[in-house]
């Protein structure tokens, strides 16, 4: 399956609760960070709910 790699270009201060809990499902816990998953439909529904805090690339 193909892997999609997440990093983290915005703080989530100031930001709902969800797109926080979002974000620390991901295993995202600071700008700069970056995580590997594979590219499943739940996992990619979570980058699209946070997509303006983030950016991915499918490695």
């Amino acid at each position: 399956m193909k892997k999609v790699k997440v990093t983290q270009v915005k703080s989530s201060i100031k930001r709902p609760e969800t797109q926080k809990r979002t974000l620390k499902a991901l295993g995202l816990k600071g700008i700069g960070q970056v995580v590997e998953h594979e590219a499943t439909p739940s996992i990619l529904g979570m980058v699209k709910k946070v997509e303006h805090l983030v950016s991915f690339e499918e490695a």
